[in-house]
């Protein structure tokens, strides 16, 4: 086996790459984990995981991450995730992300995680993901 290249990611670089919202890009991976790069805006779908756990870094905008409360009979709220700050969304916790403003977030996750979730037919499911060129 070759051995693995080692580079390092510029973010205002890797999101430079693409303009496309709710489409996530691979930017590397950690063990068995993506890191994927993605832009938002607008609300996305309620959706869940059923088995992974869920990472979103923001670094650029202010993401509104619904969710769907297990601890509080499911009763929906609503925690805004600001530039520099993440959050954790454990599986099968129903969410759906959603800004005004354009967002750029970073999300950590297993590699089999769907963006949709369980919700595997939707339009908005990207099997095939792209990845990020080094630059």
């Amino acid at each position: 086996a070759s051995p693995q290249v080692i580079r390092k990611v510029t973010l205002s670089s890797a999101f430079a790459q693409f303009s496309d919202h709710w489409s996530p890009r691979v930017a590397g991976e950690v063990n068995d984990m993506h890191i994927k790069l993605a832009k938002i805006q607008g609300d996305f779908i309620w959706h869940h995981h059923e088995t992974e756990d869920e990472l979103f870094l923001v670094t650029k905008g202010t993401l509104r991450m619904k969710i769907r409360d297990p601890a509080q009979e499911g009763k929906e709220r609503v925690e805004v995730v600001r530039e520099g700050e993440f959050i954790v969304i454990p599986a099968k916790v129903e969410h759906c992300p959603t800004c005004e403003d354009e967002c750029e977030i970073i999300l950590l996750e297993p590699k089999s995680t769907l963006n949709t979730g369980n919700l595997k037919d939707s339009d908005r499911a990207v099997k095939e993901l792209r990845k990020i060129e080094p630059v």
